[in-house]
């Protein structure tokens, strides 16, 4: 090896782990997922920290939870100063790319934009035309279910920003300089809703064997409040099945879309010789619901499986050790951040929380986690975390807008929320209602918090959720400020020698471009200043 690995990262938005062929769904078709699974490592437990896109991006590009430094809304991303995979690898000498789709950097700050990377990739595609909504009141028209995209080019697919992306990434590679290392960020919009899809893609999708979606929860389950009334303001908790599995399907497109997508960049890395030195990070920010309990989307505190729960795959540089396949281990999308900066050989300036998935890719017996954690929702009076009715331009977003209204009532509904889930249990804490608690082994239908048989349990998980939260409240840079300005060490110091030295100090140090306090040591030695005698005389 002459130079670092490439790190090419594909994050499809809102995509499910059960969305993948080689993870034990059988209707979908990701053919080029399922191959570089068996060359890398398919994580069957990988789990994102918050379940909507923008605070599950701050959290895996630093290594820090949503909490800790309170990146936990659509509308606080990661600001100036605040160290992150972008920046650190440029600082490295990576040559850094995003496309469009990776917004977790603050957009009004251009100066950091241009500190974090070199190209961000924002060229538009066309605007996917499909069989549209229905007519207000329809049941589908708060779907987000759409059918079929009819704009298509000779190729049957929609030239849309996630193509266009695609073909900006495959560009950056097939021209990259071969003596500089790669960082590329293919964020993607599918399989996020809409739920449409072009017929190349619906047509690979063997609908019988998609499995039914859950049935919406009752009274006696105990779930959220959220959850309740996401499903009677969708409308869709009582669709027949054939509208449920026709929406099941599409999604299911999308995904086979995404595979597609991903397919481009291998083949890319393979035709310029880049893919032996490459690291391949493919994984979703977060899951949807794609009806099962009866609701689409998602919602920011709600912790389902099919919610927090991803793809994962990971196909280490030809050099490095890889026990290949379906590794179980439970693992965080904050670990990409740790094993980026370990198989890189890089520091990131500040506490982070990740862990190296290294070693366990090396040998899947090798255990990084006993847990794994989520967390989402606002306190009580935080009007400013909650998400807007109106979109950025200005358009009111119809299908977001009931989920919207349900965030901002005052009652329990979004209430902040925090889950613990081990291999074989799920407990989440909830501040303003009831906690949840599940035997993984019975399903996440009925809430067991009230079951006396798992009570040690529960207590066990409480615990350990005390100790996560104490390991985890706070980052500390790794940088030191000075305690008193450079004036005030300069006047003690002209007033320990007894004459005016500061000018001379300052001069050295522009000169030299040393650090101020080291020079402030080297000349208190120089003119022999006795500091002791100084501070015991005033």
């Amino acid at each position: 090896m002459t130079r670092k690995p490439d790190i090419i990262v594909i994050n499809p938005d809102q995509m499910r782990s059960d969305s993948l062929h080689h993870l034990g769904n059988l209707a979908s078709h990701t053919p080029n997922l399922d191959a570089l699974a068996d060359e890398g490592v398919s994580f069957s437990n990988a789990f994102c920290q918050n379940p909507v896109c923008v605070p599950s991006r701050c959290s895996f590009m630093t290594g820090k939870y949503p909490h800790t430094n309170g990146h936990r809304t659509m509308s606080y991303l990661l600001r100036q100063g605040e160290d992150n995979l972008y920046r650190i690898l440029k600082n490295n000498g990576y040559y850094v790319w995003t496309s469009g789709r990776g917004d977790c950097l603050a957009g009004q700050q251009t100066k950091w934009l241009k500190e974090c990377t070199d190209e961000i990739y924002n060229k538009c595609g066309k605007n996917a035309k499909d069989e549209g909504r229905g007519e207000k009141g329809e049941k589908r028209y708060l779907s987000f279910y759409r059918g079929e995209i009819t704009n298509t080019a000779d190729d049957g697919i929609c030239h849309d920003n996630d193509y266009v992306w695609t073909k900006g990434c495959e560009d950056l590679i097939r021209k990259a300089k071969t003596d500089k290392p790669i960082f590329a960020f293919l964020g993607l919009n599918n399989p996020h809703p809409p739920y449409h899809a072009e017929k190349r893609f619906l047509d690979l999708i063997d609908e019988s064997k998609i499995p039914p979606a859950k049935a919406p929860s009752k009274p006696e389950d105990k779930k959220p409040s959220m959850q309740y009334e996401l499903c009677e303001a969708l409308g869709i908790g009582d669709w027949e099945d054939e509208n449920k599995l026709a929406l099941r399907k599409t999604y299911l497109a999308q995904c086979a879309r995404v595979d597609d997508f991903a397919g481009r960049i291998i083949q890319a890395l393979k035709d310029t010789g880049r893919y032996d030195n490459a690291a391949i990070f493919f994984f979703a920010d977060h899951g949807d619901f794609t009806a099962d309990y009866g609701i689409p989307e998602k919602a920011q505190n709600l912790f389902d499986d099919c919610l927090v729960k991803v793809p994962l795959i990971v196909k280490m540089p030809k050099y490095m050790q890889t026990d290949s396949g379906i590794n179980s281990n439970p693992v965080e999308l904050i670990d990409f951040f740790a094993t980026v900066l370990d198989i890189t050989e890089t520091e990131a300036g500040h506490t982070h929380f990740g862990r190296s998935l290294k070693d366990t890719i090396a040998d899947r017996n090798v255990v990084v986690r006993d847990f794994v954690c989520s967390e989402g929702g606002r306190l009580q009076g935080e009007e400013h975390c909650t998400e807007e009715v109106e979109n950025y331009f200005g358009v009111v977003a119809d299908e977001y807008a009931p989920r919207i209204n349900i965030q901002q009532k005052s009652g329990p509904q979004h209430t902040k929320a925090v889950m613990i889930r081990s291999r074989d249990y799920k407990y989440i804490m909830r501040l303003y209602e009831t906690d949840e608690f599940y035997d993984l082994s019975k399903g996440e239908e009925r809430n067991e918090i009230d079951n006396p048989e798992y009570a040690e349990i529960i207590n066990k998980m409480r615990s350990e959720l005390l100790c996560w939260f104490l390991e985890t409240c706070d980052s500390v840079p790794k940088d030191k400020d000075a305690r008193f300005p450079d004036d005030f060490y300069l006047g003690t110091v002209n007033a320990m020698a007894g004459v005016k030295v500061s000018p001379i100090i300052k001069g050295v140090m522009k000169l030299t471009r040393n650090d101020f306090s080291s020079l402030i040591n080297k000349a208190i030695k120089l003119l022999k200043i006795d500091t002791n005698g100084f501070y015991n005389k005033k």
